[in-house]
């Protein structure tokens, strides 16, 4: 994974072999030291006029929804970069389908886009969002991470590791922080849509063993007020808590929200009940999180253990008073030790995810990002949307692609849900999910079954996914 790009995330997204572990800190050396090099003040290839309008945005339509529906987040790698053929082939069946796209503002793929206070470089940003431009879907902007500087570092200089970039800013450097997303907003003026930093990272407290709610909400709200000066229509969110679940047992588990899946952490609880009291405002609530607990249990299985979504969906919108809700990451496959989800046939991972979905979609979820796990180069790759674009003939959709894509057709924001029929011996074995057009079914378990679902008869394979049209 290149230094520039940060680290390619899934839910464990800090976890890594010490071989590259050791890689990525001698990369970060060489690149602290060629960015220290006599006479270099770090400001090469950057503007001071970061604010102003790039490329030909599309011209707002109004005061935008607070909703963006189910679509995916832009990794390390991604369609923007790789053979001409390969990254127009995804771009046009984006066009065809239209996801919102979700892009960080640092790492996954961006660079480091203030390396000197007023100096910016958004190379790397713009390409993203050009590619989100042309291929016609609703932009989204995750305001994370932060410039060195304003974290202690050395103006001019990008520290890639681990430890750097989950370092939230100084307090005293929330105000930059915040002036930087303004900036942001000024210079893509149809990206209307922005999270407030992601899963409280560098806000955890020592002192005290939980999250430091405090010194967020302090930054989100600042972040909150700049970007409604630039346009009052922006739409913003937070918290981005991982909603984190734990073995009941546990002695920061939650006495009174459990389920079959586990108990909830108290102190996540905790810090969203701060944010939610001491916010300055919130157009819709984001959070995130996995299926299964900090240990990696799946309660009591792979799909019933997705029954935490809708449980925490259903508490956190009561929480909130019915804002839109989101949901910036969602897992439902541990990650093995590497952080690589590859365990799993496809059939299986495209079946617990639909599960997934349609557990967040009976929550009341209106928006939701699948972590597009992508590839920069070869044949396999496991959860992946389409094959890489930086190999010859990549380009070309993968079955979670085609789930994600009829999911966001299907059910949009706003989709009024249907109760379907379902045979009382099929009940056990299948998830359902109806409107007023759209059934899918997915089979739960690993060997063919014939159901019955709003009175049609029909097989599905071991771990088969069917739409149906009503």
């Amino acid at each position: 994974m290149g230094g520039r790009h940060g680290w390619n995330s899934g839910e464990l997204r800090w976890r890594i072999t010490a071989l590259l572990g050791v890689g990525a800190a001698a990369l970060a050396l060489i690149l602290t030291l060629i960015g220290t090099l006599p006479g270099d003040d770090g400001t090469a290839g950057t503007t001071p006029d970061g604010d102003k309008v790039h490329g030909t945005p599309a011209t707002p339509a109004g005061r935008p929804a607070p909703d963006v529906g189910w679509g995916f987040t832009h990794t390390q790698f991604s369609a923007d970069e790789g053979g001409p053929a390969a990254v127009a082939r995804v771009r046009d069946r984006l066009k065809g389908s239209r996801p919102a796209q979700n892009q960080a503002l640092m790492g996954w793929g961006a660079d480091n886009p203030e390396p000197v206070q007023g100096r910016y470089d958004f190379t790397a940003l713009d390409r993203r969002v050009d590619f989100m431009r042309a291929s016609g879907s609703t932009p989204v902007i995750t305001l994370c991470c932060a410039p060195d500087w304003m974290k202690g570092g050395r103006p001019g200089t990008t520290d890639w590791s681990r430890t750097s970039l989950e370092r939230a800013p100084r307090p005293e450097h929330y105000a930059d922080f915040a002036a930087l997303a303004a900036t942001v907003a000024k210079r893509y003026p149809d990206v209307r849509h922005f999270l407030v930093w992601n899963e409280f990272k560098g806000f955890w407290n020592d002192g005290r063993a939980r999250w430091d709610h405090e010194g967020y909400t302090r930054m989100y709200n600042l972040v909150y007020a700049a970007l409604k000066k630039v346009d009052p229509d922006i739409m913003v969110g937070g918290p981005y808590l991982v909603m984190d679940s734990l073995d009941p047992r546990a002695p920061e588990a939650s006495k009174t929200f459990t389920g079959p899946w586990g108990a909830m952490d108290q102190r996540v609880l905790d810090s969203f009940t701060y944010w939610n009291r001491h916010k300055a405002g919130a157009d819709f609530v984001v959070v995130d999180g996995s299926s299964y607990t900090n240990d990696d249990e799946l309660l009591p299985d792979e799909f019933a253990a997705t029954d935490k979504f809708t449980a925490v969906s259903r508490w956190v919108r009561e929480q909130s008073g019915n804002l839109p809700l989101w949901w910036a990451e969602y897992y439902v496959e541990p990650a093995d030790g590497d952080d690589e989800r590859k365990g799993w046939s496809e059939q299986r991972r495209v079946a617990v995810q639909a599960a997934g979905m349609i557990a967040l979609a009976k929550g009341g979820v209106s928006s939701a990002f699948y972590w597009n796990p992508e590839k920069e180069q070869g044949a396999d790759c496991p959860g992946c949307l389409w094959t890489p674009t930086g190999s010859a003939g990549g380009g070309a959709p993968l079955p979670m692609y085609d789930l994600l894509s009829r999911f966001a057709a299907a059910f949009p924001p706003g989709t009024r849900q249907a109760t379907v029929p379902v045979a009382a011996d099929d009940v056990p074995n299948v998830r359902v999910l109806a409107s007023e057009r759209t059934v899918l079914v997915v089979n739960t378990l690993d060997r063919p079954i014939s159901a019955q679902v709003d009175g049609k008869r029909f097989d599905l394979q071991a771990y088969g996914v069917k739409w149906l049209t009503r």
